[in-house]
């Protein structure tokens, strides 16, 4: 596995910066216009069977949107109902805003039980449609101060995140919601 994503952050490294949003399309629209990060690629109704919330089966749902500032990954994650959920937990704490950086992972599972051997917990477990699970940790400080992620880098997050990192050079502002597929 290379040393390096497509789009250039690094192995085992911050490869994603996330926020909880009330209302996607607004915050897509902040972004575009106030840091020119875009075009956003938006994942409607983000809800897969077999994932977990603090080892509880979750049946929240999201929307999500991903868009690059340079070589950074912005996710913005919009809640759809109140079901329990890392992202609801969050915003009971201290509302919208900042929730996770996401850290390139060649492998996962063996990163959660390290992290976990550093005194972590599995808040979250996720498939994601660009192959494997993501996992978010919690040291006890992450509803204060944001998770940790765990993105499983397989070939097709590498292609799908690099997809959307070409989009944005010299992009020009237009077209900036488009399908995550």
């Amino acid at each position: 596995m290379a040393d390096e994503l497509g789009y250039g952050q690094p192995m085992g490294g911050i490869a994603q910066t996330a926020f909880v949003v009330e209302d996607l399309p607004s915050a897509i629209d902040h972004w575009v216009k106030n840091t020119g990060a875009g075009p956003f690629f938006v994942l409607d109704h983000f809800l897969v069977p077999g994932q977990t919330y603090r080892g509880e089966e979750s049946t929240a749902d999201i929307t999500i949107g991903m868009g690059f500032a340079g070589h950074m990954l912005i996710e913005l994650i919009q809640p759809l109902d109140n079901n329990p959920s890392v992202y609801r937990e969050t915003i009971a704490h201290r509302g919208y805003g900042f929730h996770h950086f996401g850290l390139a992972s060649a492998d996962v599972d063996a990163d959660s039980l390290a992290y976990q051997a550093r005194g972590y917990t599995e808040a979250f477990r996720a498939a994601v449609p660009t192959g494997g699970e993501v996992v978010y940790l919690d040291n006890g400080a992450g509803v204060q101060w944001g998770f940790l992620e765990l993105l499983p880098v397989t070939p097709g997050m590498d292609e799908t995140f690099t997809r959307f990192w070409k989009a944005s050079l010299g992009w020009d502002g237009s077209d900036p919601v488009r399908s995550f597929l």
